[in-house]
């Protein structure tokens, strides 16, 4: 047997709100690897969450196979589009959404793990946020406040988290970040700049691989994650017929599951991938392999998006 065995290390998984996505899939598999997880959450979905958990609307997920239950050790607040507080507008600093939450800007989470553990403390990050404000638009209707948003949130945040939260990280830990193929190829309804943004966080992946590896000696790697119908994915609108379109047209005819990209992630952040840095790991069923596909996108009866 060999195991994936991360007892003793503490991983922060940045972008998870509830039990449906990637995220959450990663925090599970990395709690049941034995790591020690934390989790940060948007200020404006933090409170369901947390209602959700304390009421045991969660329990289900949390269960682990081996009976117990996954415990995150904190539940911070970030708000990944501001470095520093002095950058958040007047506007969400007076909306209720955001009311009695502290410093919820990445410094604030550095500032705020470093006085719950100490430094260095961290040997795991992982990156899963996302967001893109007009990603219904296609690219020749997004507009430039728009595109830089997109790019803002989800690429450059994980420069600023790896910038502050470096310091913080032991020698020999491990970043990953999630990452998908339109940042390769065109997507038809992924607009907005998403896949600008994501294939900013693929080549940054490369370069920050090089500059925290020689700096920290820390692995940063990325998954390109097949389409999976998580809360934040369904609310994009086409979804669905785009699993369908994989599905019809992947080398391995199965459904894709959050955790496939979970495992995956465990992996990534184990000493069992230590040579692996700077790369991009396709967890898709193969669909990035192929270069035509065998069957069209036809919609099912009455499920059109």
């Amino acid at each position: 047997m060999l195991p994936i065995d991360l007892s003793g290390k503490r991983a922060l998984v940045a972008g998870v709100a509830d039990d449906g996505g990637f995220g959450w899939a990663i925090a599970r598999a990395l709690a049941q690897a034995g790591a020690q997880v934390c989790v940060a959450s948007w200020p404006p979905a933090m409170g369901i969450f947390e209602k959700l958990l304390e009421r045991g609307r969660l329990d289900a997920s949390r269960k682990l196979p081996d009976g117990s239950m996954m415990e995150f050790e904190r539940i911070y607040p970030l708000d990944a589009a501001f470095d520093t507080m002095d950058q958040v507008p007047e506007e969400i600093l007076e909306s209720r959404r955001y009311s009695d939450r502290g410093d919820f800007s990445i410094q604030g989470l550095a500032a705020a793990l470093k006085a719950d553990f100490g430094s260095p403390s961290l040997d795991i990050l992982v990156h899963s946020l996302a967001n893109g404000p007009e990603v219904k638009n296609p690219l020749l209707e997004t507009s430039r406040q728009g595109y830089l948003d997109a790019v803002s949130t989800s690429a450059y945040s994980l420069i600023g988290l790896l910038r502050a939260l470096g310091p913080l990280m032991r020698e020999g830990g491990s970043v990953v970040s999630l990452s998908y193929l339109a940042s390769e190829r065109a997507v038809p309804g992924y607009g907005g700049g998403m896949s600008s943004a994501k294939a900013a966080l693929e080549s940054d992946t490369r370069t920050l691989a090089w500059e925290a590896g020689r700096k920290w000696g820390l692995r940063v790697n990325t998954i390109s994650a097949g389409p999976y119908a998580s809360r934040a994915a369904s609310a994009i609108g086409f979804i669905s017929r785009i699993i369908r379109f994989y599905e019809a047209n992947t080398p391995v005819e199965r459904s894709l599951e959050a955790m496939d990209v979970g495992h995956t992630a465990a992996f990534l952040t184990s000493p069992l991938s230590a040579a692996i840095t700077g790369s991009t790991l396709y967890v898709d069923n193969g669909f990035h392999a192929m270069g035509a596909t065998m069957h069209p996108a036809v919609p099912e009866p009455d499920q059109e998006d």
